[in-house]
């Protein structure tokens, strides 16, 4: 995904393999089987299962254990979003991180499905490649968003009511910097370009505003930024 956004503090997958095991969830077979077999000639990934709604996602995350869930949206029985939501939870089966796959035009739901805990937002007419691109950098503990998709939860939240005021922590003038461009979905070569810092610095910025903000990861960051009104739609 060119020009997406990842938040570089994962530590790759676990699974010691040294492949990256896939479950596959969405209710249109043909999706699922040009995804499966455009996995099958990557070496590092593995398609472990494939579901057809969102529950059988969260049972099958559960017994299968794979390191990414490549999750629709709009699916019946349970939809991605209750699914991200329960395999994501503290407490939840699967343990799986969340990339959302979607059809970006028709799908009304990024910010909830972002809410819910996905560590990425991909749409399904990107290069394939991409979309290989995106499970790797979900699997690596980052987290990704398209810029198309940042755009959209921008535009959400300048059409949606402000904020509720929240306790906002103390952040410098330069994390303040980083914040706003972070919230454009800017990468951190991109942040640096703009900033005329390293891109080392960038980093380190993005890990204390990860901090400060008590957020999971670059998504979660880019939400409470919105959230707490440090960063503003623009008008």
């Amino acid at each position: 995904m060119s020009g997406g956004t990842g938040s570089g503090n994962g530590n790759g997958n676990g699974n010691g393999s040294g492949n990256v095991r896939v479950l596959l969830a969405d209710d249109q077979p043909l999706v699922r089987s040009g995804l499966r077999v455009l996995m099958a000639d990557t070496p590092d990934l593995e398609v472990v299962g494939e579901a057809s709604n969102g529950a059988e996602a969260v049972r099958m995350a559960a017994e299968l254990a794979p390191d990414v869930v490549v999750m629709d949206i709009r699916m019946p029985e349970m939809d991605g979003i209750e699914a991200t939501r329960r395999l994501t939870a503290a407490d939840g089966p699967g343990g799986a991180r969340v990339l959302i796959l979607t059809t970006f035009d028709e799908d009304e739901h990024v910010y909830g499905a972002l809410r819910a805990g996905a560590s990425g937002f991909a749409v399904k007419d990107m290069a394939l490649d991409d979309i290989l691109a995106a499970v790797r950098v979900v699997a690596a503990g980052d987290a990704l968003i398209a810029p198309g998709v940042t755009r959209r939860l921008i535009a959400d939240f300048a059409a949606g009511p402000a904020p509720a005021p929240e306790r906002v922590p103390a952040i410098t003038g330069r994390e303040q910097e980083v914040l706003t461009l972070v919230g454009r979905g800017l990468s951190n070569s991109e942040i640096a370009q703009d900033l005329f810092i390293t891109v080392a610095t960038t980093k380190s910025h993005v890990a204390r505003l990860l901090t400060k903000l008590d957020a999971r990861d670059r998504v979660q960051l880019v939400i409470k930024a919105y959230e707490m009104g440090l960063v503003a739609p623009p008008r």
